[in-house]
């Protein structure tokens, strides 16, 4: 069984390279979910999944269908130390949850956490709009 010491992580380069290589496909491969609660301001990674983790529990049978042809999941909150790697835990868990049941499963799926959240990824690619989208410097800058 799953533990968030046992979580797989992925650096920013790592998530950007995947974003670039994919940048022209109508469906990448991969998705990125944001748990963010009140502090998802000042920008979020381009196309991904805003999932508040305080209504995560209420959201995760649409994030299980809704991603269950994804080859990787990415999870993140701001730092990555305890909401995104949470979500993902139980992510993992009701996915596997539903794979013990009758629903169908669509094949191995990666679930990782993005390493240093949104604080480390703004720094390296809050200004790249490719990758980042509603950045807003000002508000990271006293971060």
């Amino acid at each position: 069984m799953a533990s968030i010491a046992s979580l797989k992580r992925i650096s920013a380069k790592d998530l950007s390279e995947r974003m670039l290589a994919e940048r022209d496909s109508a469906e990448p491969t991969y998705a990125i979910v944001d748990v963010r609660d009140d502090d998802y301001i000042g920008g979020h990674i381009k196309g991904g999944i805003h999932a508040a983790s305080a209504q995560l529990e209420a959201l995760m049978p649409t994030l299980l269908r809704r991603l269950e042809g994804k080859k990787t999941v990415v999870f993140h909150c701001a730092l990555s130390q305890q909401r995104g790697p949470s979500a993902a835990l139980r992510y993992l868990r009701e996915r596997q949850a539903a794979a013990d049941s009758d629903v169908p499963s669509h094949g191995q799926q990666e679930v990782l956490v993005l390493d240093r959240g949104f604080e480390g990824w703004q720094q390296e690619y809050g200004s790249d709009e490719r990758l980042t989208e509603g950045y807003r410097k000002d508000l990271w800058d006293n971060y």
